[in-house]
């Protein structure tokens, strides 16, 4: 099976049939030379996602606005109120009374992307699942990895 194979399958296993179709055909993968893995997916210069080693994938807010295209993508995500938006966007964690809604696939240590009106506002990694982040009004939801502070700051911290 080559790598785009493989990818499709993986993604479509972690966030809903079809959800693959909506990966661009032109994407650049990256494959270690130690151990002949891939290491990373490329999409016009921009990084989609790396995998992680327990089989998962860890995707950047650029890949979730490109998968968004697919409405089955949606029950990955949860969206979240005007008053956490700007913390969200510095890359602060989602707490569970900020949460509007949650899609039906959070799962505990998911990756999830964070909307805002439709917009993918960050990326995180859960800490509860559906149930229990709408049946919580207090705690951390997800912790945020990626988010439009570290787009525009290009990484670097000062």
């Amino acid at each position: 099976m080559d790598n785009v194979q493989k990818l499709k399958h993986t993604i479509d296993v972690l966030f809903g049939h079809g959800v693959s179709k909506t990966l661009p055909k032109d994407i650049e993968i990256i494959i270690s030379k130690k151990t002949g893995r891939i290491r990373n997916v490329n999409h016009n210069g921009s990084l989609l996602f790396t995998p992680r080693t327990d089989g998962g994938l860890a995707i950047t807010r650029y890949c979730a606005k490109l998968f968004l295209k697919n409405k089955k993508f949606r029950e990955n995500c949860l969206e979240i109120d005007a008053e956490s938006k700007p913390f969200v966007e510095q890359g602060r964690s989602v707490f569970c009374q900020h949460i509007i809604s949650c899609g039906k696939n959070v799962r505990i240590g998911s990756d999830v992307p964070v909307l805002y009106k439709n917009q993918v506002v960050g990326v995180g990694k859960a800490v509860l699942s559906t149930m229990m982040i709408l049946n919580q009004q207090r705690g951390v939801a997800v912790k945020i990895r990626d988010s439009l502070k570290s787009q525009t700051d290009g990484g670097n911290s000062s």
